[in-house]
């Protein structure tokens, strides 16, 4: 299931909501299952059911667990039923259950993650990434799966604007992508790590790189270099771990439609599952935490010596997932 926090338009005002998305459609899988209870006169309290199994909360939706997901594919399967049987899906209340695509904004998946954690485990960008230093990949790298901390406060998703921030004159896209943890979990095998993935989203880690290079020196990782308003980019939507196998999936960026990075998932060093092993060592991984993948070989402009412009429009596309685009301001 490709699961997304949207936005629409109200009488009220702008409200987000989860939904599902079904071709060009997004459906309000609230609303689709209480329609769907109504219909099979399950209860009578068909909003408060569908609100507390599938809430409009992303974090929430995931603390829901398998009860959840259920919800969500029962409310799917109803929408399709109604479809073919040439019925436009409604509400208890003759709301939109199905909106396209160009009537809703697309957020975030997660509006503000609980955490955010990106790691460096694609090989050849990390050696790219030490080639400035003059110095090799350091050892520990193939020993421990290491990462930083970004700010959960900066998250941007699908078609928002990048800001370019004043102090720098390089500023740089990442191609990723990364997991959202679905349950509450402490010292995890890595055998068992999969259970804890929600699913998966496109992650594009803005970094100001002329700054963040000269930060790195310090051995303290990253701030100002990552930390900018709608430095951390997620999207469009979040899928579900039944809908593929994430172990060879294309990965792509372009630039104004031209294709400047391109790779797999297969050249992963380290594995999620042996990442989420490693983070949840004596520490509490919680629903709604995010883990990056880090940049494949030749995904950002740094490795390139190419450099994105204010007006260009960056998309990430990650096969399975969909495209992740936004205009750099």
């Amino acid at each position: 299931m490709k699961l997304v926090t949207f936005s629409i338009q109200t009488p009220l005002g702008s409200i987000s909501r989860v939904g599902a998305l079904l071709d060009q459609n997004v459906i309000d899988l609230s609303l689709a299952y209480a329609a769907s209870l109504k219909a099979t006169s399950n209860t009578e309290r068909f909003y408060e059911v569908a609100e507390a199994l599938i809430p409009l909360d992303m974090i929430e939706f995931f603390r829901g667990g398998q009860k959840s997901l259920s919800a969500a594919n029962d409310a799917l399967t109803f929408v399709e039923a109604q479809v073919k049987a040439g019925i436009e899906p409604r509400g208890p209340k003759d709301e939109r259950i199905v909106s396209n695509l160009d009537d809703v904004i697309l957020l975030a998946p997660v509006l503000r993650p609980t955490s955010i954690r990106d790691t460096i485990s694609f090989e050849t960008h990390a050696k790219n990434f030490e080639k400035r230093t003059g110095k090799p990949i350091p050892d520990l790298w193939y020993k421990r799966p290491l990462y930083y901390k970004g700010n959960c406060d900066t998250v941007v998703g699908m078609d928002a604007e990048i800001d370019w921030p004043k102090y720098t004159e390089k500023l740089d896209y990442e191609l990723e992508f990364g997991v959202y943890i679905g349950k509450t979990g402490r010292n995890i095998p890595a055998e068992c790590a999969t259970d804890y993935i929600a699913g998966y989203t496109i992650f594009n880690d803005i970094s100001a790189r002329d700054v963040l290079q000269e930060e790195v020196t310090m051995l303290l990782g990253p701030s100002k270099g990552k930390d900018m308003d709608s430095g951390n980019v997620m999207g469009p939507c979040v899928v579900t771990p039944d809908e593929f196998d994430v172990s060879n999936l294309r990965m792509q960026a372009r630039v104004n439609g031209e294709v400047w990075s391109q790779g797999s998932t297969s050249d992963m060093f380290w594995s999620f599952e042996q990442i989420i092993e490693y983070i949840s060592r004596s520490e509490t991984l919680y629903p709604g935490d995010f883990i990056g993948s880090g940049t494949i070989a030749y995904g950002c402009g740094d490795e390139l010596e190419r450099w994105i412009q204010p007006g260009d429009t960056v998309e990430l596309e990650v096969e399975g997932i969909g495209v992740l685009s936004n205009k750099i301001r």
